[in-house]
This record gives structure tokens, sequence and C-alpha cells, in this order.
């Protein structure tokens, strides 16, 4: 299934507010993407329904089995245009994480994969000149 821009945010936004505590309310994630309570109710609603959190996300919101599969092919790409805009780009810490993010988020997950065995080729190349010299 195919996931939107929002809800790959929203995936993302639970999954890095969940790493750094131990629960994960929905005025976390509207602080944390800078939108209003409703439009997290909204969205969060979308997602249970989609089977991707629990239900009783009023409470606290937690992945299901099938959002953290989810979350973890998102962070596949995510983690892979990081390290590029960190390493080729030379952006910060901050700007490679939002820009990363927004790709991942925005570009179809056909160019995500494209970009993705790109950084691969060009990080093996860069290891072996490196190695050679």
């Amino acid at each position: 299934m195919k996931y939107c821009a929002a809800q790959v945010k929203y995936l993302t936004a639970i999954q890095e507010l969940s790493a750094a505590s131990d629960e994960v309310k929905s005025v976390d994630i509207a602080r944390h993407l800078g939108v209003s309570r409703s439009s997290v109710s909204k969205t969060l609603r979308c997602l249970a329904n989609s089977g991707l959190v629990y239900e009783d996300y009023a409470i606290s919101v937690v992945l299901t089995p099938e959002g953290i599969d989810v979350v973890r092919d998102i962070f596949r790409n995510f983690n892979e245009t990081y390290i590029f805009f960190r390493r080729f780009l030379k952006l910060s810490h901050e700007d490679a994480h939002n820009q990363a993010l927004t790709f991942v988020t925005t570009f179809p997950e056909e160019t995500c994969d494209r970009l993705r065995k790109v950084i691969k080729k060009t990080s093996r190349k860069t290891n072996i000149d490196k190695k050679q010299h």
C-alpha cells in the first residue's frame, strides 16, 4: 500500500518521538510537526484505520507491527538520503535531516530507490578511491 506524504511525515515523527520518550502523545506530534492538534487527530484516525497505529492513540500513540514495518522502509530511504546530503552535499545535520525527510515524503518511492542505489555506488567508488591513494 502506498502512503501519502502526510502519513509518512506523521509516521516518521512518531518514530522519532518514540526513540526519545517512552510515551508519545498527540500534543507532542503537533509540536514536533508544527501542526494543529485537530490535524494530528484526523491523521491519527487515518493511520489507525490503515492499521499503522493502535486505536487507543488518544492516550498514547504507538505503532502497530505493520506501522513499524512501514517506518523501517521509510527510514531505509531516509538514512541513505541523509548520508548523501550530509557527506556529499556537506549540509549541516539539521538541514540534511529536514531535506532528507522532505525528499522521502515528497518524491515517489521509485525515485528514492534510484537515489539510494546511486548513493551506494558512489560510496563504494569513494571507498575504493580512498584505499588506492
